[in-house]
Parts: structure tokens; C-alpha cells; sequence
């Protein structure tokens, strides 16, 4: 065999087959190193707002508790169990509206005894007029006796001086006369005992008149009414309890039109406000044009003014703050007692103030910062100090100048020198009840 002749090489299928693979590998990390790199993803969109300058007012702001203008509590004035309910808890119910009804029975059954007890006092009272019509009588025919036994005395005494009748006529006419007078003192004192009658029995008939009457009121407590026009709260008692006047109220009903929203100031700004207005004529005429804001838990404004209805005749000493009250107008009862709110009130006004988007502040720890969006795009976080707000702006003391431009939404998105896809800022639209 001659060692330099050509062979045929034999390459094995699985050996074939891998050097294809791994050919393919090369072959697609080459391309990949030569492929250009994907381009870097776009600046981030934010909304941007510009630094306003303009006159603001300021506001106050004080935590509110709202309560009835009058809130009556309705309880039971006699004891008897009840019958039944007559209103739906949480409506609205006019003064004199039939709210529960006791068991009356018991207080019928009295009424009539009463009545029996007066219609046995009246009868007694006629026989006792009667008593007095006769000794009345008596004593008229008594002074007529007497009257005649007078004449007759006055007649036969000179008769007697002439010796015309006996002295025994005359001894007897005497007699006569004095007799007349006793039976006339007797009818008398007779007269007197049956007034004294009538007065005692007159005394008991108007005792079984106050007891009908007393019967009739306690009767008439079996109807438990509503006091006042009003909501109408939830029963605390259910039919067939046992109720009486030292139980709990049965239930409350309160005028919540207007309604009354309670809130307290400090005494420096009681103080400052006495300043402005240092007479009554002053303070009445400030307290008229004042106009209070009442902004709900939810963050919308109730959108009927309130005016200033009264403050306490004290400052607490353990707060050192003054409690007011102001009435809102409630005609749909949308505003009930218990619940919570700011009131609010112009106080002040800033002149020339530099505003921005509450949203555009963020706080942390008692430090304010704003995000600013420079000519070039990008952002520079700034430390800010912070005013008054005003609605849903806010009003900034240092650290910015009007006409910048700063991060209203989307501040979570931005960090210092990033660049950022600016758009106009749109304030939200205000939730039902116009929100500041």
C-alpha cells in the first residue's frame, strides 16, 4: 500500500452534527457583536405648572363637629310597656307626629275611676246646696218669727201700762219674742254649717277634678309624640319594653335645618379678631359679613355658606381656646349630627403671593420640597418654604420665583438632573360638592 495515496475522511454523524452547532454559534455571536445597541427609552412625561404671583386670600381652618340646633330627646312620662312604633328611624317627622304608643289600658281604667270618684263628689256637693237652699229658708221664716214676735211685744207693752190686757199677755209675748230669737240664731248657725259643708264638699270636687284630670294627662302620655319637626333617630327601646320616666331616651329627634357645626379658635386669634373689631358695632358688622366654609371629611366643600351664630361665654383653661358655633343652611338633610369637617373662613390676604399645586409639595419630616423643571428639561429638586394655602394652591415664601416651571404630577418619577418630557399641568376636576 503506497502510504501517500489519497484517503476519504469519515466524520461520524453526531461529530457532523455538533460541528454544525457550533459553527451556527460562532456564526451568530459575529453578527452580535456587529448589531447596534437598542436606542435609550424616552425622557419621561410629567405635568408641569408654572409659579404663579397674584393677591390670595389666606384661610383659617378649624376642626368642626356637627350637631342638631335642637336635639330633644323623647322619653317616656308614665310606665306601661310599649304597644307599638309608630315612625321610620332616620326619617323626618313633624312636631307632634305619634312616635310610640303605650299600653293604655291601665290609664283608661283610672280615668274612669277619676270621673266615678268627681260624679260622686258633684252629687254631694248638690245635696250639700241643697242642705244650704233649706237652712237658708229656715232662717228667713225664723227673722219673720221674730219680726212678728217684735210687733207684738212692741204692741202690748203700752197696752199693759193702761191696763187693756193682763200682764200675763204681755209676760207672753215676751217669751214669744225671745224663743223667735233663738230659733233665728239656731237658723243662722245652721246656715253656717251648711256653707261649711259645701266648702269641704266643693274641696273634694275639685279633687276628683284634678285627679280626672291627672288621669286624662297620664292617658294622654300613652301617645309619645315627636316634640319638635326633625330627623328622627333610632329607637333605643323596641315594642313590648317595659318603659318609664327615669329610663333612657326612647329616641332623639334633631333640627338639622340649618344645622349647627361647633369648632373652637385659639385665644390669640380670638384675641386678634377683637383687635380688628374693637367694638359691638364693629364685631356685629364683621360677624355679618362673614362667610364660613364647611369642608366635608372627604375633602369637598359643602357648598352653602354658613354664617356665625355664637361663641362661649369662656375660655378653656386647659386648652386655651374659645368654642363657636355657626349655622349652615340644610334643606335636603344631607348634613347630620356627629359628623366631622374643617370650617373654614377668609382671614387675611397675601399680596403679590407665589403660588403652586398643593400636589407639586411633597413633605418629609418637616422639609418642603418642589421638583423644578429647568429651560433645558431638567429637573432640580429644591427645598422650599411654605405659606398659607389657598383652595388647592399653596402658597411658597422662599426658594422659587414666578414663572418657573415645577412637577405637579408625577414627582415620583423624577430625580435630580433627569431629563423629563414636560406637559401642561390639568387640574383635576373637583369632586361632587366643589372640592378646594
Amino acid at each position: 500500500m503506497n502510504p501517500w495515496r489519497k484517503s476519504k475522511l469519515v466524520v461520524p454523524g453526531t461529530a457532523l452534527g455538533s460541528v454544525v452547532i457550533v459553527l451556527a454559534v460562532f456564526l451568530g455571536v459575529s453578527e452580535f457583536k456587529h448589531k447596534a445597541p437598542p436606542p435609550p427609552p424616552p425622557p419621561p412625561a410629567v405635568e408641569v405648572a408654572l409659579v404663579q404671583q397674584s393677591d390670595v386670600p389666606t384661610y383659617g381652618e378649624w376642626i368642626g363637629t356637627l350637631d342638631g340646633l335642637v336635639d330633644a330627646d323623647v322619653k317616656a312620662q308614665v310606665q306601661g310597656y310599649l304597644l307599638t312604633k309608630n315612625y321610620t328611624e332616620g326619617s323626618f317627622v313633624k312636631k307632634g307626629q305619634l312616635l310610640f304608643q303605650i299600653d293604655p289600658r291601665p290609664f283608661e281604667a283610672a280615668l274612669s275611676q277619676a270621673k266615678a270618684q268627681l260624679a260622686q263628689a258633684q252629687g254631694q256637693w248638690a245635696q250639700a246646696n241643697s242642705g244650704l237652699l233649706q237652712a237658708k229658708a229656715q232662717l228667713e221664716q225664723s227673722k219673720a218669727n221674730e219680726g212678728k214676735t217684735v210687733l207684738d211685744l212692741n204692741r202690748y207693752a203700752p197696752l199693759a201700762k193702761e191696763r187693756a190686757i193682763t200682764q200675763e199677755q204681755l209676760d207672753n209675748a215676751a217669751q214669744a219674742n225671745l224663743a223667735a230669737k233663738a230659733q233665728t240664731a239656731a237658723s243662722a248657725a245652721a246656715v253656717d254649717t251648711a256653707r261649711s259643708q259645701i266648702d269641704a264638699v266643693k274641696a273634694g270636687v275639685q279633687a276628683a277634678e284634678a285627679l280626672v284630670k291627672t288621669a286624662e294627662l297620664n292617658l294622654g302620655f300613652t301617645k309619645i309624640t315627636s316634640p319638635i319637626d326633625g330627623v328622627v333617630g333610632i329607637a333605643a327601646a323596641q315594642v313590648g319594653d317595659l318603659v318609664n320616666p327615669s329610663s333612657n331616651a326612647l329616641t332623639t329627634v334633631s333640627t338639622v335645618d340649618p344645622i349647627k357645626v361647633y369648632f373652637t379658635v385659639s385665644e390669640q386669634e380670638y384675641l386678634n379678631w377683637t383687635r380688628l373689631n374693637p367694638t359691638t358695632k364693629d364685631k356685629e358688622a364683621a360677624n355679618g359679613r362673614l362667610e364660613l366654609e364647611l369642608v366635608l371629611a372627604d375633602g369637598t366643600t359643602y357648598p352653602h355658606k354658613g354664617k356665625f351664630y355664637v361663641a362661649d361665654r369662656e375660655v378653656n383653661t386647659q386648652t386655651g381656646s374659645l368654642r363657636m358655633a355657626a349655622l349652615f343652611p340644610n334643606p335636603h338633610n344631607d348634613l347630620r349630627p356627629g359628623q366631622y369637617g374643617r370650617v373654614r373662613a377668609v382671614t387675611g390676604e397675601v399680596s403679590g403671593a407665589l403660588l403652586v399645586p398643593q400636589r407639586a409639595v411633597t413633605e418629609m419630616q418637616g422639609i418642603y420640597q418642589v421638583a423644578v423643571v429647568g429651560k433645558d428639561n431638567k429637573v432640580a429638586i429644591r427645598t422650599v418654604k411654605v405659606g398659607p394655602r389657598s383652595g388647592s394652591l399653596w402658597v411658597i415664601t422662599q426658594g422659587l420665583s414666578a414663572g418657573e416651571r415645577v412637577v405637579a404630577e408625577g414627582t415620583q418619577k423624577v430625580r435630580p438632573d433627569l431629563v423629563v418630557d414636560p406637559k401642561p399641568f390639568i387640574e383635576p376636576a373637583p369632586a361632587t360638592g366643589t372640592a378646594k
